[in-house]
């Protein structure tokens, strides 16, 4: 009952729920504290309403923002307490009392002050929104940006201010309680005075020099920077914040390519949840902006999505522009008859280009070249089962989808019978339980069918535990914990408190340079912690992991076989060459299931009861019997691409090539211009005379 009460309020968690009913009810209870009177029972259900609207703030609870929607929102709550308060005073019938017309003159005056403070905060905000924001890129040498204003100025600034109440209503409860209207007037004039305090702080930060520099000053920087650092290839992204892991899939490759980079985004979300990188960033919300922008060394322009916002430079005729997507599946977007608008389009290997063909969606085989996946390098090649170590099989299954559709995930049919199979195993392997983030957020079966797995692998492992078959190093694993601790130390200190976090844009675009030896020490320790990661607890333990870290890819790697569903999971996961099994959910049957999924063609295919997940494990245990090994390397190379030369390599040249050609493109057009002018201009020297485009002339002087 009380998760169904959760999930109607919109809360997030029995805490926050508790808060809300506790506020609502609070309400009424003062109207009729008020009503009775009571000066008690109101101070008792005062004091409830502002915990728990704080409470309530605090945690950013969605039901704060539904209720503004509803008109209910915090002004209009403090303003009824504050009403329910005089209606307090009159009916404790100190309507004459000076105290009476104290409060009324105090909430005039005080509701008086919340349009300026409102209206500075807007204003400072407003100011300090640059137009174009930016990382690792120096402006701070080219334009003055002053701080901003103390973060505790601005944070949540309505509510701070409406809090200022809270003398002036403790000290008229008081002076209603004990007759005496002196200590009323010291509340009400330490929230006036406060409060008007408040707002005198924040006049400095909207005039002089801690205004930033306007629109036409910034944009200007940024063109003095672009033409001092001279980019030659940009990957371009728009999208929601959501979609901020499409771009970060790609910042690796583009600090490893040999032209000068850049990232162009489009939208402040993304830049707030780009990952760290050391190549240079400006992130450009308006079109007439990036329109106007110097991007004239610029030849090529890499997509990692299919959005309506590409055409701002789609339209710059100098660069060559290249869809290179955001990963490698059989998913229809993978063949959107949108690419057909790119110079080129970039595949991983063979299939991609087959798939457009396939398609018949305008995307020429000429324009199309393969370049690999460089995103897949971390995966490693297997080498078998290490010596002394039980395999290990990872389940990492997709989410439930936003339709119903029985194939979109094995969770809800077939996850229990992968997982029973699997911990029941005889010889016994370890199984990691990795499920998409997704997962559950939609249904609320896919979520009941991930807390039965994650609850039948975690008792696997208790079992396991006390098993004498499996030997625990007991010592190793608490010097690998001791390592962790300190690694993760350090890399909070390295990291900071947020990074950007507690900066607004204008202070983030000023200091947005990455430090580049910090930002090699922080991959390091993430490698580090990573490998102590896996020590720090026994090889046969089965695992639920969730969160971030460790990342999929690592759990690639400490894996012997994989089962999960269709998804570019399964694409990535065949770099390896592992054996893996996809679940053919929606149980079309294992051929026609392959005839549709190319990435599960080299795949054990299992049904929802996994029976066939014996085929599998016997791969695993002897990779010399193992039937599907040869399909496997066919396919890797098939949906991937040849192993040498190497991934970004081949992306680099291809890189390269297309920059050629577009160099190649602007010399002509220019050669091209600069014949036209001439032409022109000799024919204005002469007048009666034309030259012929072959260069002879006619007319006037021929004979």
């Amino acid at each position: 009952m009380i998760s169904t009460a959760i999930r109607v309020a919109r809360v997030g968690s029995a805490a926050q729920l508790a808060a809300a009913v506790l506020m609502m009810l609070g309400f009424p209870c003062l109207m009729l504290a008020a009503l009775v009177p009571s000066v008690p029972a109101f101070t008792a259900a005062a004091a409830v309403t502002y915990l728990a609207d704080h409470y309530l703030h605090r945690k950013g609870s969605y039901l704060i923002n539904r209720l503004s929607k509803v008109r209910a929102g915090l002004s209009i709550r403090f303003l009824i307490r504050q009403l329910l308060l005089v209606l307090l005073l009159a009916r404790l019938s100190l309507a004459d009392n000076l105290i009476y017309y104290g409060a009324i003159a105090c909430f005039i005056a005080f509701y008086g002050l919340q349009a300026p403070h409102g209206a500075l905060v807007q204003l400072i905000r407003n100011r300090r929104r640059m137009p174009v924001a930016t990382r690792n890129v120096d402006l701070k040498s080219r334009i003055r940006i002053p701080d901003a204003p103390p973060r505790k100025l601005l944070h949540r600034s309505a509510e701070k201010m409406l809090h200022l109440d809270l003398f002036a209503v403790a000290g008229i409860l008081l002076a209603a309680q004990v007759k005496s209207a002196l200590v009323g007037f010291v509340g009400i004039g330490i929230t006036v005075a406060v409060a008007t305090l408040y707002v005198l702080a924040l006049v400095p930060y909207v005039r002089g020099r801690r205004i930033p520099p306007n629109a036409e000053k910034v944009l200007a920087a940024v063109d003095d920077w672009l033409g001092e650092y001279k980019p030659e290839t940009v990957l371009y992204f728009s999208g929601s914040k959501d979609s901020a892991y499409q771009v970060n899939m790609w910042l690796d490759t583009m600090e490893k390519l040999d032209s000068k980079p850049l990232i162009i985004l489009r939208e402040r979300a993304i830049l707030n949840n780009l990952a760290p990188t050391t190549v240079p960033v400006i992130c450009v919300p308006g079109g007439v902006h990036l329109m106007n922008m110097d991007l004239s060394t610029v030849r090529v322009a890499l997509y990692a999505a299919n959005v309506g916002k590409n055409i701002h430079m789609l339209r710059v005729p100098t660069i060559k522009h290249v869809f290179i997507g955001h990963g490698d599946s059989d998913k229809l977007a993978s063949v959107n008859p949108f690419s057909k608008v790119y110079d080129e389009v970039w595949t991983a290997g063979r299939a991609g280009r087959d798939r457009y063909a396939i398609a018949d969606v305008g995307v020429r085989d000429d324009d199309i070249v393969e370049v690999g996946r460089p995103q897949l390098a971390p995966i490693q090649t297997w080498q078998g089962v290490p010596e002394g170590r039980i395999p290990t099989v990872l389940y990492a299954p997709t989410w439930e989808g936003w339709d119903d559709n029985p194939g979109n995930t094995s969770i809800l049919l077939a996850g229990e019978n992968i997982v029973q199979k699997l911990v029941t195993a005889d010889p016994p392997v370890r199984v990691l339980y990795k499920p998409h983030p997704f997962t559950g957020t939609r249904s609320k079966e896919a979520k009941a069918a991930h807390q039965r797995i994650t609850a039948l692998v975690r008792k696997a492992a208790a079992e396991r535990a006390t098993d004498s078959r499996f030997v625990t190093d007991g010592a190793a694993q608490a010097h690998a914990k001791t390592e962790l601790a300190r690694i993760e130390a350090r890399i909070a200190q390295l990291v900071g408190n947020g990074g950007d976090k507690g900066r607004d844009e204008a202070e983030a675009t000023r200091d947005g340079q990455v430090d580049v030896a910090r930002h090699e020490e922080v991959a390091r320790l993430r490698a580090e912690w990573n490998d102590v990661y896996w020590r720090s607890f026994p090889t046969w333990e089965h695992r639920v992991i969730t969160g971030a870290e460790p990342r999929l890819y690592d759990c690639f790697n400490v894996s012997d076989a994989m089962v999960s569903d269709i998804s570019s999971v399964v694409s990535d996961f065949i770099a390896s060459g592992k054996p893996y099994a996809v679940t053919d959910s929606a149980e079309v049957g294992a051929e026609e299931f392959k005839r549709n999924n190319t990435a599960v063609r080299a795949a054990v295919i299992l049904s929802n009861s996994a029976d066939e997940l014996g085929e599998l494990l016997s791969a695993v245990r002897d990779p010399a019997a193992d039937p599907l090994a040869e399909d496997r390397k066919e396919l890797k190379q098939y949906l991937l691409g040849p192993d040498e030369p190497a991934s970004i390599d081949q992306f680099n040249t291809a890189v390269a090539n297309l920059a050629l050609k577009a160099e190649t493109r602007n010399v002509g057009q220019e050669s091209r211009l600069a014949a036209a002018t001439a032409e022109s201009e000799l024919a204005n020297a002469v007048p009666g005379q034309r030259v012929s485009s072959a260069g002879d002339t006619d007319g006037v002087g021929t004979g």
